[in-house]
């Protein structure tokens, strides 16, 4: 198995994980890898599709920024996402960011269609995403189909220098520098927003947690919150 081969079964699988999660549903959503500074390995489509739960690695194809193949017979078959531009502007816009997912978590949506910000309601329940949460997420404000780089470029500019985006009535972006931290930033967001829903509809309020409590929040390195956490999730998969 070739490094690319590798990347590919590795994007593939952040798309089961990410179905197995329920971010998305059906044939919604796709991921990404950016291989260099031209090209990426992004999920594409193909008359046999049988959705991103079912993700193969040969659904993952290498792709110019532009849209077009990124070597001979990678677009036999195959059709580019019609929101690639997420892709490729999340990309162009901060080169830290070499993954990118983009999801349609539905408690994310709701939440922010019910007028809920995301918030560290919460602190040790899960510490990446009460970090994730700390500053705000930003929003998107418009639910249209990112079908453009000039589209591509609202959302990032939405975005800012953050790792998340939610999209009105349509999504979320997750960036970060691999696959598997993209995905489990979304497993953060979906898990705040799910909270956040709960503890309305139980007549709660929401409120951040202490200011003083962040002290005693630690970083416990990537060999827990994203290895362990990945082993984890590959394991539900069966993989």
């Amino acid at each position: 198995m070739t490094e690319l081969d590798e990347l590919r079964a590795l994007v593939a699988q952040g798309c089961r994980v990410a179905a197995a999660r329920g971010l998305v549903d059906g044939i919604l959503g796709h991921l990404s890898l950016r291989v260099d500074d031209e090209r990426l390995l992004v999920r594409c489509r193909s008359d046999t599709d049988t959705g991103v739960a079912f993700t193969r690695p040969g659904d993952i194809r290498l792709v110019a920024f532009d849209g077009t193949a990124g070597a001979a017979g990678e677009l036999d078959g195959y059709r580019v996402p019609n929101e690639l531009a997420i892709h490729v502007e999340t990309l162009l816009a901060n080169p830290a960011h070499r993954a990118v997912a983009h999801l349609h978590p539905p408690a994310v949506v709701a939440a922010d269609l019910a007028g809920i910000t995301i918030r560290p309601i919460y602190g040790a329940y899960d510490i990446p995403g009460a970090w994730l949460a700390r500053g705000g997420v930003p929003v998107y404000q418009r639910a249209v189909l990112i079908r453009n780089s000039a589209l591509g470029k609202q959302m990032v500019a939405a975005m800012g220098a953050g790792p998340v985006v939610i999209c009105r009535g349509h999504g979320i972006t997750s960036a970060a520098d691999t696959i598997q931290q993209a995905v489990l930033q979304a497993i953060s967001l979906n898990e705040l927003a799910r909270m956040s829903l709960q503890v309305r509809a139980a007549g709660g309020a929401l409120r951040d947690i202490d200011e003083r409590d962040w002290d005693d929040l630690p970083d416990l390195g990537s060999g827990f919150n994203i290895d362990a956490a990945w082993r984890h999730e590959v394991t539900r998969l069966g993989d």
